[in-house]
């Protein structure tokens, strides 16, 4: 199922708060439309312990596989990317050279399907992952999703007694934007160019009534300042058409990741009865015009970046790059890290 853009009563809206408020999720994630046709999108990463990312730089031409045990999925990559891991299992952010951005954040509501033996499977972990190999603009990816060629397929939490619940943002270098969500095992995909801001719980579509009713708030007169997601989702709403568009490139970037520090956890806070609001480990900005892909760590505040059209993603180069991160993100990099990159064997996806 695909929604369009639709307006929501204020009424709704503010009959829905109370509940809205009660959520406690973690991550954040916005695109910014600017000026000179730039388009920026920018996520924190909240989790209670370390997320185990580094970064990794996939060419072209890689065989991959669903990871969902017999009858899994298979591709190969159209498109080379720049990832952030996960435990290194999974990616669970990125950019692909086509500007496409994925991001993959929690969602506690989320319900996948039963496994349907006549469709290929695939892992949870290689979501967005399927999506940077596969799509260089949103509307071709939403095309290709929404006839649910794939089943989609959970497994646990590394370390933890609880089953992976996400769902999926992507973004393009149009700034067309996507919310992909599995709600009482079916597919709902939210699409259109309005769609700026994501955070967790709950559903988009309750997400979206709360941003009618802080519209109509006005975000000069009051803002929600708490960790939690419903508040966060408010701030990053108004900031994000709120901050100066202008075509220096140095300021828009600074305006982009200062907003996502306004709606990032505190390192080390924890909120007596709600557990799961967890400390921002790291942000990325990802600049889809230009095609740098920034990075930010909690322990070590240095912004540093990745250079996509200075990369060798040609399928002949064969080369899969990493850039170790170290434990909690605390390896030290500044400015342009290419030459930092180092060829490694490409980790292994989390299977079902």
């Amino acid at each position: 199922m695909v929604v369009k853009a639709h307006p929501v009563a204020c009424l709704g809206a503010a009959l829905l708060l109370p509940a809205l408020l009660t959520t406690a999720e973690a991550c954040t994630r916005f695109v910014y439309h600017g000026a000179d046709e730039q388009v920026i999108t920018a996520r924190s990463m909240d989790w209670k312990v370390d997320v185990g990312t580094n970064l990794w730089a996939f060419p072209r031409g890689m065989s991959r596989t669903g990871e969902a045990g017999a009858n899994s999925l298979e591709w190969t990559s159209k498109y080379g990317s720049v990832i952030a891991s996960g435990y290194d299992i999974a990616t669970t952010d990125g950019m692909n050279e086509a500007g496409l951005v994925a991001n993959v954040l929690w969602l506690v509501e989320s319900a996948y399907p039963e496994r349907d033996d006549s469709k290929p499977g695939l892992s949870l972990s290689v979501w967005a992952q399927y999506v940077l190999d596969n799509f260089a603009t949103v509307e071709e990816a939403v095309r290709t999703l929404e006839q649910e060629k794939f089943t989609l397929v959970t497994d646990f939490v590394p370390g933890e007694n609880r089953l992976a619940t996400l769902h999926l943002s992507i973004s393009d270098a149009e700034g067309d934007s996507a919310i992909i969500e599995y709600i009482d095992g079916k597919q709902v995909i939210h699409h259109d160019k309005s769609y700026q801001v994501m955070t967790n719980s709950p559903t988009y579509e309750k997400q979206l009534a709360m941003e009618e009713y802080w519209k109509q708030v006005g975000g000069t007169v009051m803002l929600p300042g708490t960790n939690r997601a419903a508040d966060r989702f408010a701030r990053a709403s108004f900031y994000t058409n709120a901050i100066p568009k202008t075509d220096d490139a140095q300021k828009t970037i600074a305006s982009v990741f200062s907003v996502i520090n306004n709606v990032s956890v505190p390192y080390g806070i924890s909120t007596p009865g709600q557990p799961n609001i967890s400390s921002t480990r790291w942000k990325t900005v990802s600049d889809q015009k230009r095609k740098l892909y920034f990075f930010e760590s909690a322990l070590t505040p240095n912004i540093f970046w990745l250079d996509l059209k200075k990369l060798d993603f040609s399928e002949n180069s064969g080369k899969v790059l990493k850039l170790d991160l170290g434990p909690e993100q605390q390896n030290i990099y500044s400015g342009m890290a290419n030459g930092q990159l180092q060829e490694a064997k490409p980790f292994t996806f989390l299977g079902v």
